[in-house]
């Protein structure tokens, strides 16, 4: 199993539009071979001062996949492309961490 933490920072204002956009693919991707978990997580509201605020204009996207080959075939996935072009001027720019269990 591989986890992928995916930070994609946002246009100002626009976490909103991005994910109604990424909740419509979220069916999609869970369908796909391979895919055990894929969801969007933002800030929690919280006290605790150890933690790191990402900001409004960040979502992180958890995913987990059986394998680095059904990471790659979920990147090629035909879904992916109109969800690409529908979210392009929303995305300033995504950083994947490609983990594995310790």
């Amino acid at each position: 199993m591989i986890i992928v933490l995916a930070r994609i920072e946002l246009a100002s204002g626009t976490r909103a539009a991005f994910l109604n956009e990424f909740h419509r693919l979220m069916p999609l991707v869970r369908a796909e071979d391979g895919c055990i978990e894929y969801g969007p997580a933002v800030d929690a509201i919280t006290k605790l001062p150890q933690q790191s605020r990402l900001g409004d204009d960040v979502v992180i996207i958890v995913e987990k996949w059986q394998s680095v080959a059904a990471l790659e075939a979920h990147l090629r996935a035909p879904h992916m492309t109109p969800y690409r072009e529908r979210v392009k001027d929303l995305v300033v720019s995504v950083q994947l961490q490609i983990l594995e269990p310790a």
